[in-house]
């Protein structure tokens, strides 16, 4: 494990590679001690600069919920991210790519709660019963890590490799959606690119969002009522190029899309 000193140095490194668009070596080659534990710290002390700063917590995303992602990182369970409110960005309005490093973005639905979930224990039941709506949405993703070198302990570190969401206008209650069987098609203009299901995401993105519940927990934090939860996409990660022009079609709950500048 890193000392304190160690962790705000790495928390330093990220915050002035997002700030300058500047990426950054690979933590786990700076830092050879970095465990998780030290990641999810050096993740909320950024996190908590720009909450500090004016930022509010929107929500939080699961990364790392399918089985290959898994086995690609040596692990058996998925990692977290916060959501911020500027980084909800608005389907209308173009994103410039100039903002990021090198950005890509992933499919999925999205949990929006009307109640707090439990934390230690929490369970499908208990997430469908506080889930108010499940929206579309497209999430950008991008590494302050150079080329996306990352192992595990970089992607934590780096708040899951997040760096945007989009959100699409549908509003449909769970229980009217199969949300474990859910078929979604992605366009890059007109051209179809990746066809994808939500089943992907650990078999149901509502495991991913219980496990969320648990996991943050462990870390004095809740899944409150308002808050988004991306549990994860159901297709892979697509790179972004000024001019891109994305749309994701889910079954039964529509369209999101978003142009890039």
């Amino acid at each position: 494990m890193l000392d304190p000193a160690q962790r705000a140095a790495a928390a330093e490194l990220l915050r002035s590679a997002e700030q300058d668009r500047t990426p950054v070596d690979p933590l786990t080659d700076a830092f050879p001690g970095i465990d998780v534990t030290d990641a999810y710290e050096i993740q909320l002390a950024n996190i908590r600069r720009r909450v500090a700063a004016g930022a509010t917590v929107r929500g939080h995303k699961v990364g790392l919920s399918s089985e290959a992602m898994q086995q690609m990182m040596g692990v058996d369970e998925p990692d977290y991210g916060h959501l911020l409110s500027d980084m909800v960005l608005d389907q209308d309005i173009p994103v410039d790519t100039s903002r990021y490093l090198r950005p890509r973005i992933e499919v999925e639905i999205g949990f929006v709660l009307g109640e707090s979930l439990p934390g230690e224990g929490c369970t499908e039941a208990d997430v469908l019963a506080a889930t108010e709506y499940v929206v579309p949405s497209i999430e950008l993703i991008d590494s302050r890590i150079r080329d996306w070198r990352i192992r595990l302990a970089d992607t934590v570190a780096d708040n899951a490799s997040s760096a945007g969401v989009v959100l699409g206008s549908a509003r449909v209650p769970a229980a009217d959606l199969d949300v474990a069987d859910i078929e979604a098609v992605l366009y890059r203009g007109e051209q179809e690119v990746a066809r994808g299901n939500t089943g992907a995401v650990l078999g149901n993105p509502v495991t991913a969002v219980a496990w969320l519940a648990r996991k943050v927990a462990s870390f004095g934090v809740r899944l409150e009522a308002g808050h988004l939860v991306l549990p994860g996409s159901c297709t892979r990660a697509f790179d972004v190029r000024p001019g891109d022009d994305f749309r994701a079609e889910f079954a039964g709950l529509g369209p999101v899309s978003v142009r890039f500048t």
